[in-house]
């Protein structure tokens, strides 16, 4: 009897202990992690105006490249190109190109008339535009993709240094009304805070396409996409964890180096392109796998022991007391990394957003172990 009277009174303080651990990982990945990217400065920015190959993938993408294409035609640069691969389309693509070198000189079509059955994605469009660019520089976007600014080509370049061959910059989704956009937003910020800050504390683990740039001679030297050639998705994400060292890496964040694109409209759409880039992370580094499990497994398992002692009445204001202790130091470091992407809105939102979403990727996780998502277009 006195054994089980001391295994009860000692059962909250278990709880309360292991809610601790949970939350010092949590503070780990917050003050060692992404208050680098809060404190980031940026780099330091270099004079060359080196030549740069703009390479742009396109499935069906005439209104977005009629859109689009002028504002990145139309960048203020001395010497860039822009490869358009059109890949098999089957809408007015290859017209709207023919129409649009007539005015830009600069601007050069790739026509791949059929798909191969080897290559899913887009991997091989966008191995075929690497390959026919012009300069050693590389800067890649998506056809529904705008540049936030004429200085786009210029500040994403500027990262360049001897040692540097790739670099990581962001791109958000235009800010519109409703919930379903502020969710979209917040993840795309918050997988952006994750990536930009692993890179700037040097264990880069990817990129994405949207706004990614690195040398042509890199893409070479490591075989492109052919260690992964089979994986639907990947050609931005696992390129960059294979290649990307702390060595030769760097990170844009300048409002003027983003490419905006429009959200998903629905929420399963949205849910359908989240299970194609989820499906991805298991293919990194186990290094990598192992630090975004910890984050999302403390992260989880925080909110679980914190929900349970409420409930069971345990120990309520040590648990209260971490509980706004950690949402202090949130908003402390996630605030300022919103302000450093231009996402300040999203900062009211954050514990309810992060809850949400935290349920939502464990679902999709799930869902991607039982069926495979769907391929690029």
């Amino acid at each position: 009897m006195p054994d089980r009277l001391v295994n009860l009174d000692t059962f909250p303080l278990a709880l309360l202990i292991t809610l601790s651990c949970f939350f010092l990982i949590q503070m780990v990945y917050y003050l060692a992690l992404f208050l680098k990217l809060a404190r980031y400065k940026g780099p330091v920015s270099v004079s060359s105006k080196e030549g740069v190959s703009v390479v742009i993938c396109a499935h069906n993408e005439f209104y977005n490249l009629k859109a689009n294409l002028p504002l990145i035609l139309e960048q203020d640069y001395p010497e860039f190109e822009v490869l358009v691969v059109n890949h098999a389309s089957d809408d007015e693509t290859s017209y709207l190109i023919s129409d649009l070198q007539k005015e830009y000189p600069n601007l050069k079509g790739i026509e791949i008339k059929k798909d191969l059955n080897f290559f899913t994605g887009k991997k091989f469009p966008l191995a075929i535009g690497i390959k026919s660019a012009k300069y050693d520089k590389v800067l890649l976007t998506d056809a529904d993709c705008k540049p936030s600014s004429p200085h786009w080509i210029e500040t994403m370049q500027s990262a360049y240094t001897e040692r540097i061959k790739v670099v990581l910059g962001y791109s958000p989704y235009t800010r519109v009304k409703g919930i379903l956009n502020k969710l979209i937003r917040y993840d795309t910020a918050h997988i952006a805070i994750q990536y930009l800050s692993s890179a700037l504390a040097g264990l880069p683990y990817m990129g994405v396409g949207r706004n990614l740039s690195y040398l042509r001679s890199v893409f070479y030297d490591n075989q492109g996409f052919i260690k992964h050639y089979r994986i639907r998705s990947g050609d931005d994400d696992l390129f960059i964890n294979r290649v990307a060292k702390k060595s030769n890496t760097a990170v844009v964040v300048s409002p003027e180096s983003y490419t905006v694109s429009e959200p998903k409209k629905t929420f399963s759409h949205w849910v359908t392109q989240k299970r194609r880039h989820l499906s991805t992370s298991t293919h990194y580094r186990f290094v990598h796998r192992f630090l975004l499990g910890l984050y999302s497994f403390s992260l989880l398992f925080y909110y679980v022991f914190f929900v349970l002692m409420l409930a069971l009445n345990f120990s309520v204001l040590p648990v209260l007391g971490l509980f706004a202790l950690r949402m202090l130091i949130q908003y402390l470091v996630i605030s300022r990394c919103f302000r450093q992407l231009n996402e300040n809105d999203l900062i009211l939102f954050i514990p309810l957003l992060e809850i949400v979403l935290l349920l939502l990727n464990i679902g999709i996780g799930i869902t991607n172990v039982f069926r495979k998502p769907n391929k690029w277009k």
